[in-house]
């Protein structure tokens, strides 16, 4: 814009110089003459710097507008982008919470299945201390070390069977299994060996 204001002032002083420099020349003619031309040179210019102008203004509006359709699309674009980006954050955020979800579930069943086995495996171990405690204790007693007696124990109930010398020592061995500690009861399939002599 600025280049086209100055090339129009330009354009009017080259007139101006012109119209001066045919005055001058002329040799006949009347100062009334020379200010007629003047005018009528000083009005041209005044036309042609007016149309320039409304030139200037034209080219502007059109990129005014040019770069205000230019705005409006890349905001379109940038809010499309935005929806898109938001609903693929959107996703991604569902996807995270459902896989947390289905981890958590299965770090729970995996927590139960080994607290299970633990329970398990700690039920197979006192079982096997209360075995141990049974035997021992059948071995030392002195009316029952000579006896063949097998101990199985499920649940802290221990079962016993075998061959005693009486009956006398069925219930001695009852008592002493009984006896020992996390024992919660005793079941007997001792039978008596009648090739020997017992009290």
């Amino acid at each position: 814009m600025k280049t086209t204001i100055l090339v129009d002032r330009a354009l009017v002083i080259t007139c101006l110089s012109a119209v001066l420099g045919l005055v001058g020349c002329q040799q006949e003619g009347t100062a009334e003459k020379t200010g007629q031309k003047i005018d009528r040179a000083a009005e041209n210019a005044e036309q042609k710097i007016e149309q320039a102008t409304e030139k200037a203004e034209i080219k502007i509006e059109a990129a005014k507008e040019s770069l205000d359709k230019k705005a409006d699309e890349a905001g379109e674009y940038i809010d499309e982008s935005t929806e898109v980006s938001k609903g693929a954050l959107e996703k991604a955020g569902k996807e995270l919470d459902q896989a947390t979800e289905k981890a958590a579930e299965q770090i729970e069943g995996a927590k139960e299945s080994v607290v299970d086995k633990a329970e398990t495996a700690g039920k197979y171990i006192d079982d096997s201390v209360i075995t141990t405690k049974v035997k021992t204790a059948i071995l030392n007693d002195p009316f029952l070390y000579s006896s063949h007696i097998e101990v199985i124990t499920n649940k802290g109930v221990v079962k016993l069977s075998g061959t005693v010398d009486s009956e006398k020592n069925i219930a001695r061995a009852m008592e002493v299994a009984g006896s020992q500690e996390n024992v919660q009861s005793v079941q007997s399939d001792l039978t008596v060996n009648t090739s020997t002599t017992g009290e």
